[in-house]
């Protein structure tokens, strides 16, 4: 895989982003990584995830690279003067605060609109508009709600999925609406509200269960207790209390998974010739398999697998892909200073252009890091600035740096 693309499709695109937490800034990370420049408005304190500990201790380091912070108190006319100018030199808006949180500030599409035809606002929300729109929501209340705590759980224990599914797909998906509207305003000269939300997002991820019913007239029943597609689908604990996933999927890697473990005896077994029958037979033929296998070694397994052309996957924590030497050979680890001077890797966006991943350019931004040069930039004099500073109005990273 060869290095970041010499001129990347977003470039010249400048977005500006009121987001905190996980979903709006994604939607900033891609637009960013495809070479936006998405400058983040933040409070004069800074972005409360700057400050998250637990899960939320890796929300800002990876959800804000390739971004410039500026810190201004949106609640002072001064404050809401620079967002204007700001916005105004803007192609994008990107916002994912409370309904009814950026109308009290003037700053909704309606308003702006008025002001540039051309804009483009992404609004990220938990539902869009509609009876559930006055709610609160979060990644796990539209997982609960929109039925995928339902089916990764077991029967009766609901549980959310590892990671912020929603959170990040609704990001996603914002970007991607932010990106048509920029292709429909080259034809019609007219920016558009982009609306984005969390429930959507989830009802969109279990539609395959949805369709799962409309189809055979059946619920799907949670993923532990599912009844599989395939005959061999399953985590195994082999030697030493290893595990690994393995699959078999299709009546050829049935006789190649046969023949690869010595299991001559199941192969010619007319009660598992296909794929069907051997899902039928899952509860006499899995305790067989997980015995003959459970005293092997899981490097070995792992190999015969990969020598046969068969799924199989180890079973990783997410600190081991710091490690992991696909992702380090083919450079899907990308050196990254965080905001406070230690050097890390990050994982990129999962696609490249023209065989070149998008990178970092530039870490998680200090808080106020490029207050004062975009101030310039909208036309503020020095001593203008400097007044903003000593009244709170602006924050710089000097300034920042005096507080800590």
């Amino acid at each position: 895989m060869s290095g970041q693309p010499s001129e990347l499709p977003l470039a010249g695109i400048r977005v500006v982003e009121f987001t905190h937490m996980v979903m709006g800034p994604t939607c900033g990370l891609v637009l960013a990584d495809l070479g936006a420049e998405v400058i983040k408005v933040e409070p004069v304190g800074g972005d409360s995830t700057r400050r998250l500990l637990g899960s939320g201790a890796g929300f800002f380091p990876i959800f804000n690279r390739n971004k410039k912070s500026i810190a201004i108190d949106l609640q002072s006319p001064e404050g809401i003067g620079i967002a204007h100018r700001l916005i105004a030199t803007a192609d994008v808006v990107s916002e994912n605060f409370k309904a009814g949180a950026m109308k009290k500030l003037g700053l909704d599409y309606d308003s702006l609109k008025r002001f540039n035809e051309r804009l483009v606002y992404v609004s990220h929300k938990g539902f869009l508009p509609g009876p559930y729109a006055h709610r609160t929501a979060l990644d796990e209340v539209v997982q609960m709600m929109g039925g995928l705590a339902y089916m990764t759980g077991r029967p009766g224990d609901p549980l959310r999925a590892g990671t912020s599914v929603n959170d990040i797909m609704g990001g996603m998906f914002g970007a991607i609406g932010a990106m048509a509207a920029l292709m429909q305003r080259e034809r019609t000269g007219r920016g558009m509200e982009v609306q984005s939300a969390l429930f959507e997002n989830n009802v969109f991820l279990v539609a395959q269960h949805m369709m799962q019913y409309a189809v055979t007239g059946k619920p799907a029943s949670p993923m532990p207790s599912r009844i599989s597609a395939w005959g061999i689908y399953d985590v195994f604990t082999v030697a030493g209390g290893e595990q690994v996933f393995l699959a078999v999927v299709s009546d050829t890697q049935w006789a190649l998974f046969c023949d690869a473990f010595g299991l001559d005896d199941l192969k010619n077994d007319p009660r598992l010739a296909t794929n069907n029958l051997r899902v039928t037979a899952r509860e006499w033929l899995m305790p067989i398999l997980r015995e003959r296998l459970g005293a092997m070694d899981v490097r070995d397994i792992s190999a015969t697998f990969e020598q046969k052309g068969l799924p199989f996957a180890p079973i990783a924590r997410p600190h081991d892909l710091f490690d992991d030497p696909h992702l380090k050979q083919t450079g899907g680890l990308a050196p990254m200073q965080l905001p406070d001077g230690r050097s890390t890797t990050v994982p990129l966006l999962p696609l490249a252009l023209d065989g070149a991943r998008p990178g970092v350019r530039h870490g998680p931004p200090r808080l106020g890091e490029h207050t004062r040069g975009l101030l310039a930039e909208l036309g503020y004099a020095a001593d203008e600035i400097d007044e903003l500073c000593r009244n709170r109005r602006v924050a710089d990273e000097a300034a920042q740096a005096t507080s800590d």
